[in-house]
């Protein structure tokens, strides 16, 4: 911490002391061993908070807890599965025993699924949003109360641009995020008089694992794409995240590092964007009409061309 030359040795000591005592907050990050959440915990350990990365791999949580004792980073892994309401209890709970109440929430778990609205199974829908958004609403009301009764507490939930911007064959997946966005802005108001902020992280596309579990957990319709009405969509949605994959400049430490903010700013932004697709997204959701958006995403998909040969064949 550099010297501050403008207060008094005793205050300069006293500060220095309750920034080393704010760093060593308590901190559960889910879905924390693989991807975004991995590095968050890692630089926030690094950082002097007491973190704990919650997963329900074992091979992952294994691999997590010895690069953590050989680097003796603060970081600790701890089984949770965030759609199980005993696994939650659990785990927040074993926090509690060893660190005390959570004083820092990142709730970073999260799955992709993507499929055609008209072809997603309830099943699949239901599996979205248990993850996405019912996973954290079920950490959140695990760690609040005690936050709210201790007046301190930070919630950090990982959303994505594409809760704001919506491409087909993403519906699944932006419908979740939506609702997380809804979920955060309502539970940033009703803390607000507790002293208690929330914000939420907005990135576009990052390489991550996350696209691999993706096909897998979509690996059903997109086999069945070509025979779907839809088929031509899957083939351009899926050039589309294929590309910007091999084309994305932001890592996983980049994304760390603005969740590292939003936990430290005083007060934190509402919400931060993190990659230039996303914050581009963002801007043009915010300029243009939805017709004019959707002309935009069509266009850029090449649904447009899509359209004029389905029309062509209406007609004859």
């Amino acid at each position: 911490m550099p010297a501050l030359s403008y207060l008094p040795k005793a205050e300069e000591n006293e500060v220095a002391q309750n920034s080393a005592s704010e760093k060593s907050k308590t901190t559960l990050v889910t879905g924390g061993t693989d991807g975004l959440g991995r590095a968050a915990a890692i630089l926030l350990a690094e950082c002097g908070y007491r973190v704990f990365a919650g997963s329900r791999n074992a091979e992952r949580l294994a691999a997590l807890a010895k690069y953590a004792r050989e680097k003796n980073l603060p970081l600790e892994t701890v089984e949770l599965d965030v759609t199980d309401d005993g696994s939650v209890g659990r785990a927040v709970s074993e926090v509690e025993a060893k660190a005390g109440p959570v004083e820092v929430l990142f709730n970073n778990a999260g799955i992709v699924i993507a499929a055609a609205i008209e072809e997603v199974s309830i099943e699949d829908m239901q599996k979205q949003f248990d993850t996405n958004f019912l996973g954290v609403l079920r950490v959140i009301q695990r760690v609040v109360p005690e936050m709210r009764k201790r007046r301190r507490g930070r919630i950090v939930n990982m959303s994505s641009i594409a809760g704001k911007a919506v491409l087909p064959i993403m519906g699944p997946y932006s419908a979740s995020k939506f609702a997380l966005e809804a979920m955060s802005d309502a539970l940033r108001l009703e803390l607000a008089p507790f002293g208690l902020h929330v914000a939420i992280i907005e990135p576009g596309i990052i390489p991550t694992n996350i696209g691999a579990n993706a096909m897998q957990l979509s690996a059903a319709y997109a086999g069945a794409a070509p025979s779907s009405p839809y088929g031509p969509i899957y083939d351009a949605v899926q050039k589309h995240f294929q590309d910007g994959t091999q084309k994305a400049t932001t890592t996983p430490e980049d994304c760390a590092r603005v969740v590292l903010q939003a936990v430290e700013d005083d007060p934190p932004k509402t919400r931060y964007l993190v990659t230039p697709d996303a914050k581009m997204a963002n801007r043009m959701k915010w300029l243009l009409p939805d017709r004019m958006f959707d002309n935009g995403i069509a266009k850029q998909l090449g649904l447009d061309k899509m359209r004029a040969v389905l029309q062509g064949e209406s007609k004859k």
